[in-house]
């Protein structure tokens, strides 16, 4: 879905209605090299201040439905309200912000439903020192892994900081690309099989379908290249250098998804392509019959009609092998016009 920039009829950087729902959870988890704590929040004012503890704290919003609890994050953290709009409202392209003290990144996470076809969240990262925020659009589980993999011991990310806490994030939404990928690979085979064995209108449906997720796809992976190089590119206080290789991995693997995205959908213009020749084809195999068909009965159409006409003095009229006669003239002028057009190579 798409929601405007902006509350109509108020100004930007005002974030919308407020209090809709009470659904917005948070949860905290702080840790270093040698302790983790993980808990739900009650109140997200419990969190703060975040990065004046030891190690790295971690916030993650998960639903953004209560307005209210989000201003207060927003508050606290000292967002621009720019940022406030750009997190709460889930239509924003993918992108990198630096602003004094945090940089701001906005991510599309991507799956697969039963049912729902793909379905889009947006994740929105708030990099600051020593914290990080996460304000996630939706219900998917795919941030949990990583909390898992913090509590589990003394692994890179409880050794780094905020910097590579972020970079992991967005390393699994990209891994969540490379999961995609794998099920239109899928899916293109199978429409591959149903264009050539049975093509129908059916296929073709499922072909535009394909088609429209690949372009939405395409819409989240393509400013993320831009995102991550502007990263790369400039020196940020906030991106230690040694993280800075990790993000150039993580480049290049965007990189990898946008090329197979493009084959991708390349072929599905050419399943496309080879559906319309077999339609076509088949098209020209029933004309060439009916053509046949119709040429064939042309002449015997011409005997029939001259042999019925109602003349008193017509020839054989009183003849008794005459009807036999003119059958044998029948199947042996569609005969031979059947010889001249195999000779041909008509048929």
């Amino acid at each position: 879905r798409i929601e405007s920039q902006s509350s109509t009829g108020g100004g930007p950087g005002l974030p919308g209605r407020k209090g809709e729902t009470t659904m917005t959870r948070t949860f905290l988890v702080r840790y270093d090299q040698a302790r983790v704590e993980t808990r739900e929040l009650g109140e997200p004012g419990e969190a703060f201040p975040l990065g004046d503890g030891p190690g790295t704290a971690w916030l993650h919003v998960r639903g953004l439905e209560d307005r209210e609890t989000l201003e207060r994050i927003g508050e606290r953290l000292g967002l621009h309200p720019l940022v406030m709009e750009d997190i709460l409202n889930s239509g924003q392209r993918p992108k990198a912000e630096v602003f004094e003290g945090y940089i701001f990144l906005v991510l599309k996470i991507l799956g697969f439903h039963s049912g729902k076809g793909i379905l889009q969240e947006q994740v929105s990262l708030v990099l600051g020192r020593n914290f990080l925020v996460t304000f996630q659009d939706g219900k998917s589980p795919l941030l949990d892994p990583l909390k898992q993999r913090i509590q589990e011991g003394a692994n890179r990310i409880r050794k780094s900081g905020a910097d590579y806490l972020a970079y992991a994030v967005m390393d699994l939404v990209v891994d969540g690309y490379f999961q995609l990928l794998e099920g239109f690979d899928e899916e293109i085979e199978r429409l591959e099989d149903r264009v050539v064995a049975r093509p129908g209108q059916e296929v073709v449906k499922d072909l535009h379908r394909l088609r429209r997720r690949l372009i939405l796809l395409r819409k989240s992976v393509w400013p993320l290249r831009e995102e991550l190089a502007s990263l790369v590119r400039e020196e940020h206080e906030l991106i230690a250098k040694a993280t800075i290789p990790y993000l150039r991995d993580l480049y290049d693997h965007v990189i990898r998804v946008i090329e197979t995205l493009e084959t991708l959908r390349e072929m599905v213009s050419g399943l496309l392509d080879v559906y319309l020749s077999s339609v076509s084809n088949r098209m020209n195999e029933i004309m060439k019959v009916l053509t046949i068909m119709a040429t064939i009965f042309i002449p015997l159409t011409f005997i029939s009609g001259v042999y019925g006409m109602n003349f008193k003095n017509m020839p054989e009229l009183h003849w008794p092998w005459a009807y036999p006669a003119v059958w044998v003239i029948f199947a042996a002028v569609a005969g031979l016009m059947l010889f001249y057009f195999r000779r041909k190579k008509w048929i």
